[in-house]
């Protein structure tokens, strides 16, 4: 039962009476501030620079009807309509436009704050300033630096210094609150030892305050807010998607011949299907999404030929186009990008080229990159599946078709995502998915799967393999659980680069994960891969076990498709931080715990094993849970797995080790 409590300087709403919120003169709720911003962005990292011209506080809750409830000051108002929801309350909020608003809600002693969608330095928010903005993760500073510098003298950056593809304005406690603004605004918020507060450039539309018994509880909760259609086709159980790029020929020849070595694989990923361009970086794709008849000739007949021997073929697209492509004239001819307030196409710049970005406002842009770009071009070729990348670099000066760009920024990688989707269901082919870097409220709804974006292809916690389990968690709090990342990393540069030891310990986690997908990384013959003779042997192992996975995974994804996290914190069934003692250890489901091995050359892992009796994947020697330290071996391909010893798929997980034994 929702009701209002106090006076006009004392206010509270309480639910079952507890209270959800609550008001008072010195901490208001609510403060309206008026700011002058600007933006600076350069290849998707934008730099804010803000005034405060204007400060009102709203220090009176005056109570209308019996659900409404009017905080004013200054001569201005907030109006909040509350209503009952499974688990919480609803608050409609109306306010003034043309205003930032600050809101405040108290903090719960000893809690630890968890989601802000995609973090990737550290899971526990409290004490944090988490940005509400879409943006590049990576910086160009951060990789020279490392290219140039011994790697002992590296300092890996602190979570201030990082953005967010993913960023989300929803949040979960500890002591079991979950906290989820509407809004697409740009803001930010601080978690502070009393209280937290909440920054948004607008007024969100609401604010969703709910209570739940535990995290799986609360996941659910937040899915019945935010719907989840994310999910894994059947094929993609079958093994490992390997990431190879160079022709048609050598996809053919690299693929088959994993095949042949015994290799479970159940797709091949070409990026570079629509053609490459050699920049300063790498290679990188050539943003004009036709096969590029010269690199991949015949690309249906060799699409064909994979099918027939159960292996999917996928391929690449984002919403540019590289400026002097075939389809950048043809789309600039017919207005289909966005543009400088003259008229004049608006160009992007990655590394050293320019492309042009898709109007995704535009109702015959949206069209053809659906019908022609989608549809003609990679589904009826026979692809089953892309990377939709990008989405975070709408500039906030550009002129739209439709829509204020500063108001749509957040929300356009949700766009991005609709149209691909929405590409699948109208072709009506239920084996396609996709995968997205960028994200915002909503993704979940749109986007098959996520992937964490490009990490750096070395173990440093901020960049690094390290980073993909703080964000795959963070992203499970925030109500999209389905996420893998690039086997190996991405990004690569001088003396940044991968060997054979981190290809192998990336793709030992990825075994055991949602989804294995490689990358050849954007210096393909400076770093390891999959075929590298020291590596080989491992891959044809990894992706056995983790095809022989498929009931426990594909119950793991099914789990996820109702909200419930896949890639679970060490902390996750005991309910609070405090029982944390690995930051990198992950529960699969509820009976696979997993511990990566995330510093270069470690052959033993301590590990804090959960409550209960797990057994060790590898020898199948049986260890008590409950926080204390082992000391267990970690050879290359062998991370520390274990298994719940009376979990249901006890017979699935014994016969799959059985093949794979370590002695001891």
């Amino acid at each position: 039962m929702l009701r209002f409590s106090g006076d006009q300087r004392n206010f509270q709403l309480l639910l079952d009476d507890v209270p959800v919120l609550r008001h008072t003169a010195a901490q208001p709720f609510a403060v309206m501030i008026r700011t002058e911003k600007t933006y600076k962005a350069s290849r998707g990292t934008v730099k804010t620079t803000e005034t405060e011209v204007e400060r009102v506080k709203l220090t009176k809750a005056v109570q209308g009807s019996e659900d409404t409830v009017c905080f004013t000051g200054g001569g201005h108002q907030l109006t909040v309509r509350a209503a009952a929801c499974e688990g919480g309350v609803s608050l409609s909020l109306e306010g003034e436009s043309g205003w930032s608003y600050l809101f405040s809600l108290p903090a719960e002693e000893n809690e630890a704050v968890f989601g802000g969608g995609e973090q990737y330095r550290q899971v526990n928010l409290k004490g944090l300033r988490v940005v509400n903005f879409v943006s590049e993760h990576i910086k160009a500073s951060t990789i020279l630096e490392k290219a140039v510098r011994p790697r002992s003298r590296y300092r890996e950056k602190e979570h201030r210094d990082i953005g967010s593809y993913s960023p989300m304005p929803v949040f979960v406690t500890d002591s079991g609150r979950l906290i989820l603004f509407e809004t697409g605004a740009d803001g930010v918020s601080e978690f502070g030892r009393e209280r937290y507060l909440f920054r948004f450039d607008d007024c969100p539309s609401r604010l969703v305050l709910l209570r739940g018994e535990s995290f799986e509880r609360l996941g659910r909760l937040l899915n019945r807010q935010i719907p989840n259609r994310q999910y894994i086709p059947d094929w993609c159980h079958d093994g490992m998607i390997l990431g190879i790029q160079g022709g048609t020929q050598t996809i053919l020849d690299k693929t088959f011949a994993m095949l042949d070595a015994g290799a479970k694989i159940c797709g091949v990923w070409s990026q570079d299907w629509s053609g490459e361009i050699r920049t300063v970086m790498g290679k990188q794709v050539w943003w004009n999404w036709e096969a590029d008849e010269k690199l991949y000739p015949d690309l249906r007949e060799a699409i064909q030929r994979l099918r027939e021997r159960g292996v999917r073929f996928l391929a690449y697209i984002n919403p540019y186009l590289v400026k002097g492509s075939r389809l950048y004239e043809l789309c600039a001819g017919k207005g289909y990008l966005i543009t400088h307030p003259d008229g004049s196409v608006y160009h992007i710049k990655s590394t050293t080229f320019e492309a042009g970005m898709l109007d995704l406002t535009h109702p015959e842009a949206v069209r053809f990159i659906k019908e022609a770009l989608i549809k003609r071009n990679m589904l009826e070729l026979g692809v089953s599946g892309w990377m939709a990348d990008f989405g975070e670099y709408l500039p906030l000066d550009c002129v739209l078709h439709d829509g204020d760009p500063a108001a749509l920024h957040n929300r356009w990688p949700v766009l991005w995502a609709k149209v691909n989707r929405e590409a699948i269901e109208e072709y009506g082919d239920k084996d396609v998915m996709f995968f997205t870097r960028s994200g915002y409220l909503g993704i979940q709804s749109y986007a098959p799967m996520m992937w964490n974006g490009d990490q750096h292809t070395d173990y440093t916690r901020d960049y690094g393999m390290p980073c993909v389990m703080p964000a795959s968690f963070s992203l499970g709090f925030s109500g999209a659980p389905m996420v893998h990342s690039d086997i190996g990393g991405f990004f690569s540069f001088g003396k940044l680069k991968r060997d054979d030891a981190l290809f192998i310990r990336w793709m030992e986690m990825n075994a055991f994960s949602l989804l294995m997908r490689s990358h050849e990384s954007i210096r393909p013959w400076a770093n390891s891969q999959f075929d590298a003779p020291g590596v080989k042997p491992h891959t044809v192992e990894l992706t056995e076990i983790h095809a022989e996975l498929k009931p426990y995974i594909a119950h793991c994804a099914a789990l996820a498709g109702e909200g419930v996290a896949a890639m679970r914190p060490d902390f996750w069934e005991a309910g609070t931080f405090q029982a944390r003692r690995d930051p990198y250890a992950y529960f699969l489901g509820e009976d696979l715990f997993v511990c990566p091995v995330v510093e270069r050359g470690r052959m033993l892992r301590q590990v804090f094993l959960p409550a209960g009796e797990w057994v060790h994947f590898w020898t199948g020697r049986v260890y008590a849970g409950g926080g204390r330290a082992y000391l267990v071996p970690a050879p290359l391909g062998r991370l520390p797995v274990f298994y719940r010893k009376d979990s249901p798929y006890e017979d699935l997980f014994r016969r799959t080790a059985a093949n794979y034994k370590l002695e001891g």
